[in-house]
């Protein structure tokens, strides 16, 4: 036992020994870094455009969710178009009640809006539009958590004339897009569409624009009678007017985030398809494309029912949504979008047949698709959650691409897809 004490002890006495000596060693190499010459740092060894100021922002750590005081229960828009200034006229029907405490007061997210009127029950109501950005509104008297109000906002939406900006994802936060509205280039179709995602719904019509607040939807669209519309839910009815033109009302009973409200109008086909439900019913399943590609439709987007029913039963939830259309449209400000039950595609998805033998875009229509469970039916809190939405709908496209073309099909594309993800450490940004 002794013998092994003494000879712990040296060991103990040769370690300490030895650590000193590193450590003598390791103040020399500070010695020498102080009078080392730095080589000045090259910032054009960036491959992207952003510069090195840029890349120094400290950038907040967590975006938190949005404090609700109030719930939106069902918002109601009866809208129409001047094409020439490029705005919309509205009057919005909102319901809502306090989340919790009561209070006499509503604030909505409106950005660069001509406010005309805020009634209740035909009344007028007092509001502060100061800065073009919040309502705060001023109710008849206070409500609690389980009194419901309704009010009305007469209102103009002007996109043009907001200063916009955008990111890499969504170049653009004007919220609605007027394309070609005078027709003066007679290679581009005049069509109107919205991009909500994320706070840019609130150009075009007053809410609580955050993805932790849902509501039911219905709009109603007064267009020339030669124009189609789209938006979110079942087109309920449709009515000629007598001056030419025609309302059509879209109604969806299923509360979602405002950021997926949609709408787009132009002289789109609409090329009929349908998917059948697990319980034997059929769902409209429609495509929006100009004239030119009408024959291509189903040749695009033909996959869209067997992509349903392959979902449902992957997940075990049958599809929430009474529809499932898609559009194309022109002059896209971003990929595609999960506007629920009405989703929009930049125009690189029209191809012909030949073309879409080596190139098409079927990941995305699924990825589109899949949000409509993990992001659409069960969204994010707070932006800083995105990142799950996003995920989801790209695993998605792996497993569509192993269930249709095969295990190796699938590998290469999440290979490609994998190697988009690293890349993003030079773009700030992932597809």
């Amino acid at each position: 036992m002794k013998k092994i004490t003494l000879f712990i002890g040296i060991f103990i006495v040769l370690l300490a020994c030895t650590t000193s000596k590193v450590i003598s060693t390791d103040l020399e190499i500070v010695e020498d870094a102080e009078n080392y010459e730095f080589n000045e740092f090259d910032s054009t060894a960036y491959d992207d455009e952003i510069s090195f100021e840029e890349e120094l922002k400290v950038r907040a750590i967590y975006n938190s969710s949005r404090t609700l005081f109030t719930d939106l229960i069902h918002t109601k828009l009866e809208v129409n178009f001047n094409w020439q200034k490029s705005q919309l006229n509205g009057l919005a029907t909102i319901t809502g009640k306090p989340h919790f405490h009561a209070s006499d007061s509503l604030v909505l997210d409106a950005k660069g809006m001509d406010i005309k009127k805020v009634e209740m029950n035909g009344k007028e109501l007092n509001y502060v539009y100061k800065d073009s950005l919040t309502l705060h509104i001023k109710l008849d008297r206070s409500y609690t958590s389980d009194e419901k109000f309704t009010l009305q906002i007469d209102y103009v939406a002007k996109p043009d004339e907001r200063t916009v900006n955008g990111s890499a994802a969504i170049t653009s936060d004007k919220g609605l897009f007027f394309i070609n509205p005078k027709g003066e280039d007679k290679s581009k179709m005049p069509q109107i569409w919205t991009q909500g995602e994320t706070e840019s719904n609130s150009v075009w019509f007053p809410t609580i624009d955050a993805p932790n607040a849902k509501t039911t939807e219905e709009i109603l669209m007064t267009v020339d009678d030669k124009y189609a519309t789209l938006s979110n839910g079942k087109l309920i009815s449709s009515k000629k007017n007598s001056d030419g033109t025609r309302t059509d009302h879209w109604k969806q009973d299923l509360p979602h985030a405002p950021y997926l409200f949609m709408m787009a109008v132009g002289e789109f086909k609409v090329v009929k398809d349908f998917y059948t439900r697990l319980d034997g019913s059929k769902m409209e399943v429609n495509y929006y494309v100009e004239s030119e590609f009408e024959k291509d439709a189903k040749a695009i987007f033909g996959e869209t029912p067997a992509m349903i029913k392959f979902f449902s039963q992957k997940l075990g939830i049958e599809y929430p949504w009474d529809k499932y259309n898609q559009i194309v449209v022109r002059n896209y400000v971003s990929g595609a979008m999960e506007n629920t039950g009405a989703v929009i595609f930049g125009d690189y998805v029209y191809k012909n047949e030949r073309e879409l033998l080596d190139n098409n875009d079927q990941s995305t229509i699924a990825h589109e698709l899949f949000h409509h469970w993990f992001g659409d039916l069960v969204t994010c809190e707070s932006w800083a959650n995105l990142p799950l939405n996003e995920s989801f709908a790209n695993y998605s496209q792996y497993l569509w691409d192993e269930h249709r073309y095969g295990i190796d099909e699938a590998d290469y594309q999440g290979s490609n897809e994998a190697e988009s993800y690293f890349n993003s450490a030079w773009e700030n940004y992932h597809n």
